[in-house]
Parts: structure tokens; C-alpha cells; sequence
């Protein structure tokens, strides 16, 4: 078990459990974990020569999403005057986050708190923190926000890991809800008539059992996502011709700060916590 610096020039880490099986991550982009090999097999898509440009957006990895999942349907901020409208998907996944080692639990912590570039879109004080534990075929995330102000602090939170895949016709979805939220078009549709069209580009919204699957054919692996509510909402995204599907856990849908629905609150000094983790299993 160790972690040392990996790529100096790009600001990569890499958290070892053994050769075979490891994390990468870089705290300076939003805190995003970059690659996954479980037992030899790289997990993650990850588009290196994207990540170089820090111009464009990340499309790989698992990036953070906070304070809000999505965007919002308005032009100014929810906050008032003063205060920039947040970004798609919040700020959390373009910032610099801390981190810190358990060797003993064998988990990484990133660390991120508020700042004067949170505070112009975010009018409050918060601690995120994110521990993550590497195992053999399983990577488990026990997220903590905290509320550092006087007052209720909305939030939603994220993750939006990329998955490798072999090609589109090779999926199996399973778990999933028989109707779900074409997040495109605004309309509720059956969830299987909208995945036999994600090798076109699917963005699908699913109420869950807090449970998700894809079977890869090819790979011969199955991904399993559970994430237990209030983390139980699921998004499916594709996005081709790039050979990857998102499996995402959210516990907000899109406009939640607006409309409330599903927002969450964490009242002042309090924190809310939410858990995750993804499991490989071999089909072979």
C-alpha cells in the first residue's frame, strides 16, 4: 500500500493497493480520480489528451458534482445580487482540493472547503470531504458535507464516473426502473425503449432501488453501483462515438435549488452524510 506522485507535470497521485490493482487521482482538478485498474483491468474511461488542455472540460474519470447536480433554468443566481449563477454541475469539480493518506484503513480523504472562488457563486462555509477506500474489485466512497454557517445550507452532491466499455452493442443494463426521465427532451419515457438508443447519446434520469448495473459481454465484467438513499438517484449518459457510458449517483435531479424537489438542507453546524461504492465482478 502506498501513494506517491505519479505524472508531476499533470499534478497525478497514485494510491497502490499492489500492481495490479490502484487508483490515480489529481487533487488540483477538482479532486477527480483519472483511472481505476481492478485486478489488471483499467475500470475507467479517461480522455488523456482532454485532460491536457485545461481549457475544456475533464470527460473521463469520476469528477465531483457540488453544490448542485446539473444545471439550473435560470440566468442569475438563486442567491441574489452579488453572486455569479453556478456552473453546470457547481464549482467542486473545477477546483483544487486537499488530501490525506490512511495507511492503517488503506483510504485516501480529499478535502475541500470554501474559498473566495466558492464564495462567488456559494454564500456559505462548508467542509467536503470524501473518504475513499481502495479494495480488491471495489472502490468505496464515504462522502461528509458540513455546514460551517448560522444558517440551513442547500446542497446536492454527485459522482459521474466514466466507464470503459467494449462497444455499445455489448451492454446489458439490469436494476433499472421500468419508466425513467429523458433529461434531453423533459418527458418520462420506459426506461428500455431509451437504453436500445444509447449507442445515439441517451442523458436518462432514474428513481432507483439504490442499485445500478451494466453487464459488459466482451469485458466480461459486470458494474455494480449501489448508492442507498438519499444518494439513490441514478443517470445513465453516453456519449458517442467515445466507447464509454456513465453510471452517476445523484441525490438531487436537475433544478433542485430552484424548485426544491429532493433539495437537501444540512442545518447550521450540522453535516449530511451519503455512501457509495462500486463493485466488479468477474463474468467469465
Amino acid at each position: 500500500m502506498k501513494l506517491e506522485l505519479s505524472n508531476k507535470e499533470q499534478g497525478i497521485y497514485v494510491f497502490q493497493l499492489d500492481k495490479n490493482n490502484y487508483i490515480k487521482f489529481c487533487p488540483e482538478r477538482g479532486g477527480v480520480i483519472t483511472n481505476w485498474v481492478s485486478d489488471g483491468n483499467e475500470i475507467l474511461y479517461f480522455d488523456e489528451k482532454r485532460f491536457k488542455d485545461k481549457t475544456k472540460s475533464i470527460r473521463g474519470g469520476i469528477p465531483i458534482l457540488f453544490p448542485i447536480c446539473g444545471n439550473l433554468s435560470t440566468s442569475s443566481s438563486v442567491f441574489g445580487y452579488g453572486y455569479s449563477q453556478l456552473p453546470q454541475h457547481g464549482f467542486a469539480r473545477d477546483l483544487q482540493w486537499q488530501f490525506s493518506f490512511n495507511e492503517n484503513e488503506k483510504s485516501l480523504t480529499l478535502i475541500l472547503n470554501e474559498s473566495k472562488k466558492t464564495k462567488k457563486y456559494y454564500p456559505f462555509d462548508f467542509e467536503l470531504t470524501i473518504e475513499v477506500t481502495l479494495k480488491i474489485n471495489c472502490l468505496e466512497f464515504a462522502i461528509t458535507i458540513f455546514n460551517k454557517t448560522d444558517n440551513d445550507m442547500p446542497i446536492n452532491f454527485g459522482l459521474h464516473p466514466y466507464f470503459n466499455i467494449s462497444d455499445f452493442q455489448n451492454l446489458e443494463f439490469i436494476d433499472n426502473p421500468l419508466n425513467c426521465q429523458n433529461q434531453e427532451r423533459n418527458i418520462i419515457s420506459n426506461t428500455l425503449d431509451e437504453l436500445n438508443k444509447f449507442n445515439l447519446g441517451v442523458d436518462l434520469l432514474m428513481y432507483t432501488s439504490g442499485r445500478s448495473s451494466f453487464r459488459d459481454k466482451i469485458f466480461k465484467r459486470q458494474v455494480t453501483l449501489n448508492h442507498p438513499f438519499p444518494f439513490d438517484l441514478g443517470v445513465i449518459w453516453s456519449d458517442p462515438p467515445r466507447r464509454m457510458i456513465c453510471l452517476e449517483p445523484w441525490t438531487s435531479p436537475r433544478n433542485s435549488f430552484i424548485d426544491g424537489f429532493r433539495n437537501i438542507m444540512i442545518p447550521s453546524n450540522d453535516n449530511q452524510t451519503f455512501d457509495a461504492s462500486i463493485q466488479i465482478k468477474s463474468l467469465k
